[in-house]
């Protein structure tokens, strides 16, 4: 069967592009496949793995909306008490309040959910910046295949000590990543004390995989 095209949407980073295979959807970034809503185990992973033996109340922060797996996942753990969800696409957004529904499981209606349309970078860096218990990234495809170019200042190390900068000091930073990134896990092990990788299989391909780092050095 062909994907049937159901959107075309004018995004913040070129077009976008909302395809339904069968029952499933598809999201194309440029003609870039990003997501669909088969699968999402290691979204979901993302965000348990970060929030792991977190008393509550856990204040998270997820980068990236996604078909909402992550999102939805986080509202099931007990300790989590507050969501922000950064987007930038607001034809995301919009789908998630329609067609991509079922999947965030109605999440942008819950009052423990606040969605911010921007990039994350510019939250990270404003003056509203908090700090969270969780901070998740699932804005690129990994650290080394980025949605956009300027999404690469997030995984070198003045983008890992911004991050470290907004993590409570209980707090852990996941990422997640469509593959292997030892580059990256290195410059992690550079700058936090402790980090894992979790592979997660995939029907096709090499594993997804999560980063953890929490307790970050010091600044120089």
């Amino acid at each position: 069967m062909t994907a049937e095209v159901v959107e075309r949407a004018a995004g913040v980073g070129g077009e976008l592009v909302l395809r339904r295979d069968g029952a499933h959807y598809e999201i194309i970034s440029n003609g870039v496949f990003l997501m669909d809503t088969r699968g999402g185990a290691s979204e979901r992973l993302l965000v348990r793995a970060a929030a792991d033996g977190l008393a509550a109340p856990v204040r998270m922060l997820i980068g990236g909306l996604g078909v909402g797996f992550s999102l939805a996942e986080a509202l099931t753990l007990p300790a989590v008490a507050h969501v922000t969800v950064v987007e930038r696409e607001p034809a995301v957004i919009g789908w998630h309040r329609s067609l991509l529904r079922p999947w965030s499981r109605g999440a942008l209606d819950d009052p423990r959910v606040a969605v911010e349309r921007a990039d994350l970078l510019d939250v990270l860096t404003g003056p509203a910046a908090g700090r969270y218990d969780a901070l998740c990234l699932d804005v690129d495809n990994g650290p080394d295949w980025t949605v956009t170019p300027g999404n690469a200042r997030l995984y070198g190390p003045g983008g890992l000590a911004l991050l470290a900068s907004r993590l409570t000091p209980r707090g852990t930073l996941a990422v997640w990543s469509a593959g292997a990134a030892p580059g990256f896990e290195a410059r992690l092990r550079d700058a936090f004390a402790r980090v894992e990788s979790l592979p997660v299989p995939v029907p096709r391909g090499e594993p997804d995989v999560v980063y953890l780092a929490r307790e970050p050095f010091p600044a120089a």
